[in-house]
């Protein structure tokens, strides 16, 4: 897939105040400061469509992007993170109440993507919310992010040890894929899942899903 425009739409804290559920969607989420908007930057060719900040907890809206508004279009959307935030306590529960609204009944959302830190250990937040998609019948990716921090040995240990832990409860993992924003590591195989899953919508259209 070539992506040749990647616009703007709309933020808000009300999913029903999001686009008509009209394109396939693509959902972004992770733990605060997973590197969410770099990654959709990378994934987009745009340097700042997706605002960056080194402070966790920065994405505190629904934001949607349409891409490729002239031919097959689709929603790429940035979720506010999960987990740590430096905000009231209040507000953290305010996010998580919308985000689970957006993530339970918006019809068209194909996939959620996410991300998960490669540098890190297995977190307990990551693998809870993963399990609540699972029950939920969410269907989601697993991305790993910032792997040009780590070497080769390295990484394949970390992913050796969230295939250990989850297999503890998973009896079938779900689909991974290894990202950099800052190397392009994983583009194509992120495009390419939104190209294969794009046509389903159609079906689920004459199906009358959505």
């Amino acid at each position: 897939m070539i992506i040749h425009t990647a616009d703007f739409v709309v933020s808000n804290t009300r999913p029903e105040l999001c686009p008509e559920p009209t394109y396939p969607e693509y959902a972004f989420i992770g733990r605060s400061n997973v590197g969410k908007s770099s990654l959709i930057n990378m994934l987009t060719g745009r340097k700042s469509l997706a605002k960056t900040s080194g402070r966790p907890g920065k994405t505190q809206l629904i934001n949607h992007f349409l891409i490729n508004e002239k031919a097959d279009p689709w929603y790429l959307v940035d979720l506010p993170g999960y987990g740590f935030a430096k905000t009231s306590k209040k507000e953290q529960v305010k996010w998580s109440e919308f985000t689970r609204k957006y993530i339970l009944h918006r019809k068209n959302l194909m996939y959620l993507f996410v991300l998960i830190d490669a540098r890190l250990e297995p977190q307990r937040i990551d693998m809870e919310f993963m399990a609540w998609c699972a029950t939920k019948g969410i269907p989601f990716v697993m991305v790993f992010t910032k792997i040009d921090k780590l070497s080769s040995s390295q990484l394949h240990k970390s992913l050796r040890n969230y295939k250990k832990e989850m297999l503890k409860s998973w009896e079938e993992l779900p689909v991974q894929v290894s990202t950099s924003a800052t190397s392009s590591a994983g583009r194509s195989e992120l495009l390419d899942i939104i190209t294969r899953t794009n046509p389903l919508f159609a079906e689920m259209q004459k199906q009358g899903k959505v």
